[in-house]
């Protein structure tokens, strides 16, 4: 394969797949190198085939995993038979080295070939689904595909490719907690209303984490959400999603030790609680922004957010100061006597506003939890809401729906300007309403603000 075409692969397949990466420049190589080898700071070295004299430099925020490295590896062979083909049809390369990432996925996760291909037979049949509706209504479905069972092969036997091209196939499952499943042959086993189990841990969306736990080692889930998503599971993680037409892989514990914020203390439970509240946040599709401040930062970001939106009164007391503080600076004492007139007040009187209204409930709805001990619903709603969900690095909620006063000259929308500004202080999640995670923090040497990690 030529470097060019090299480059477009990587571009078009690769990096959509791996989402945040990006292609750092290049660097010498000789055929004793490896086509795929760990590089250096959360990069991959590559190139199609041991006789290329470079490697591209594959980077990320967060490090790749070994998963990752096979199933890239696997990725890169696919595209490499289609490049030797020497085909002259551009749709049909594209439409082969579409398929490869669908393929490599598969194999990643079957035990064998006969299994792959079943498995790329209900990823068809999905994305049939995906484009029409039952009774003028998109459809959810969850199929299970179980690797332990080889039921027997005879007459009565009811095939994937035999029912789910049917009508009412759509309504044997809600894609949520209940699915249809077949053996690794494609056979129909039956129905499965997928209940939580208690104590197992699922790394998923809360939205699916029945069927993740339901997921293990020998279980694949294959989810369509009525968006046209495709999710699967396995070892009870959602380890792949389909949104907006790319393939995503997803590394959760790594994207959770990324939240110590290049080694600042804080408890796993806060850091878990934020990821997986973005992670929840991205799948209900409603946008959202949440910071995680740093121990020593809460009062200089309290300048960026409306005393009404504080629900602590130890923030309140710091923010009146800064109020007071700041008025006494105008010379203007019209000005100081209505500062004074409504922060000299003791904090219940304050939350007696109409612009408090909001604080006040979510002070009782809260009670006085922090954000890790409060329930992933609840967490998921607070987060939704317009604004920006604040806590500090003790995990106490300090804002929720917070407008934020943005610094000059911000640019984006409003949840990139209020994550970029907030990320001086801590780490800023922005969750765009199409489901895509991006983190900001501070560099410390430079005081820029870059990118932490990005998810889907």
């Amino acid at each position: 394969m030529e470097k060019v075409e090299f480059y477009k692969v990587l571009q078009k397949l690769v990096l959509p797949l791996f989402t945040g990466s990006e292609i750092d420049g290049e660097e010498e190589s000789s055929p004793r190198d490896n086509e795929i080898a760990l590089g250096k700071k959360n990069s991959l070295l590559l190139k199609p085939s041991k006789q290329d004299d470079y490697r591209l430099i594959l980077k990320r925020g967060q490090a790749f995993q070994p998963f990752e490295i096979a199933l890239l590896k696997s990725i890169l062979g696919e595209i490499e038979t289609i490049s030797q083909l020497n085909l002259q049809d551009v749709n049909y390369v594209n439409t082969l080295q579409s398929h490869a990432i669908e393929k490599s996925i598969c194999a990643s996760l079957c035990e064998d070939e006969e299994t792959v291909s079943v498995m790329l037979g209900i990823l068809n049949e999905l994305e049939k689904w995906a484009t029409r509706t039952y009774e003028g209504k998109k459809v959810a479905i969850c199929v299970i595909l179980n690797q332990q069972l080889n039921l027997i092969e005879n007459e009565n036997a009811i095939y994937y490719n035999d029912l789910m091209n049917k009508d009412f196939f759509a309504l044997l499952t809600d894609g949520e907690i209940s699915a249809i499943e077949f053996d690794k042959n494609g056979i129909l086993q039956g129905y499965n209303q997928v209940l939580s189990r208690k104590g197992l841990q699922a790394l998923s969306p809360y939205k699916y984490e029945s069927i993740a736990k339901y997921c293990n080692d020998k279980r694949i889930g294959i989810v369509l959400t009525s968006n046209g998503d495709f999710l699967i599971f396995k070892n009870r993680t959602l380890l792949f999603a389909k949104r907006n037409g790319k393939w995503n892989v997803f590394s959760h514990d790594e994207v959770i030790q990324l939240l110590l914020n290049r080694g600042s203390y804080s408890l796993k439970d806060i850091r878990r609680s934020i990821y997986f509240t973005a992670l929840d946040t991205s799948f209900a599709y409603t946008g959202g922004c949440l910071v995680y401040l740093n121990k020593d930062m809460v009062e200089q970001a309290l300048t960026h957010i409306d005393a009404h939106d504080i629900i602590m009164e130890n923030y309140f007391e710091t923010k009146k100061k800064q109020e007071l503080e700041e008025a006494n600076k105008l010379y203007n004492y019209q000005k100081l006597a209505s500062v004074e007139k409504t922060f000299q007040v003791p904090y219940s009187i304050f939350l007696q506003q109409e612009k408090c209204y909001k604080a006040q409930a979510l002070r009782k709805i809260i009670s006085g939890k922090p954000f890790h001990e409060l329930s992933r619903k609840l967490r998921q709603e607070l987060v939704s809401m317009d604004g920006a969900t604040i806590i500090d690095n003790d995990g106490n909620i300090v804002a929720v729906g917070a407008i934020i006063k943005i610094e000059a000259g911000s640019e984006g929308g409003g949840r990139l300007a209020a994550a970029s500004t907030l990320a001086k202080y801590g780490i800023a999640i922005k969750i765009s309403q199409d489901g895509n995670l991006t983190a900001f923090y501070s560099d410390r040497k430079n005081g820029k603000i870059k990118t932490l990690f990005t998810v889907g």
